[in-house]
């Protein structure tokens, strides 16, 4: 059976249209951008298979372009149409925090983090930092480590936010491994950062690890 005659509320696109992007599975919104699935095969089914046999969505997604277009039911239109989706996600996605507004939303620095770091191999240790106002002046990446870790220098992040002449900092770093669980390392340089930045009249909002799921806060576990 064709998607087209499916039930109106099990199509992938009016499915969308009525509830949302967020209420469709990864294979259906994959499905939406292949349009057409392999012979005898439909879209969604076709989505299922590549997510099977090459994903999950993250690890498909995270495949340079040149590879992803050799996977069936892709090809470089596609692909270039699906890279293009990502990259336009990603930059609307900071453009509230480098556009200047402050920062309402701690949510929302999290989710930053996570397009800034989730695609790095190694262990990559970032910092925004932020005016009085709470608005972004500058995003670095600090250190950068083994998929074991990264030797974090709480004097440098101190040094760098004192140059920004800024008022706060949010900090965070990736789990390769995936696993978004806090290490007791983690805790132990959040402590040692809060003290350096207080030495300087900077004050420690978040630190977040990034790895598969929602970012986790240590500010939100009460850590910070």
């Amino acid at each position: 059976m064709h998607i087209r005659d499916w039930p109106a509320s099990e199509r992938p696109r009016e499915k969308l249209l009525a509830r949302g992007a967020s209420a469709l599975s990864d294979a259906e919104l994959l499905a939406i951008f292949l349009g057409s699935g392999l012979r005898g095969r439909d879209a969604v089914a076709t989505a299922r298979d590549l997510l099977a046999q090459h994903g999950p969505l993250r690890t498909l997604l995270e495949r340079p372009p040149a590879q992803l277009a050799k996977l069936p039911g892709l090809g470089p239109a596609r692909v270039c149409a699906l890279a293009a989706a990502l990259e336009l996600g990603n930059r609307h996605l900071a453009s509230a925090l480098e556009r200047g507004d402050a920062l309402t939303d701690p949510a929302a620095a999290g989710r930053y983090f996570a397009q800034r770091l989730r695609q790095h191999p190694h262990e990559v240790f970032a910092a925004l930092f932020l005016d009085t106002r709470h608005r972004a002046i500058a995003f670095e990446e600090l250190f950068r480590g083994t998929v074991d870790g990264a030797e974090v220098h709480p004097r440098e992040v101190a040094r760098r936010a004192l140059a920004f002449n800024a008022a706060a900092v949010i900090v965070g770093h990736n789990h390769p491994s995936g696993n978004p669980e806090p290490s007791a390392a983690d805790r132990a340089v959040t402590a040692r950062l809060k003290q350096a930045l207080a030495l300087v009249d900077v004050r420690l909002l978040d630190h977040f690890v990034i790895a598969d799921g929602p970012p986790v806060s240590l500010a939100a576990r009460g850590w910070v």
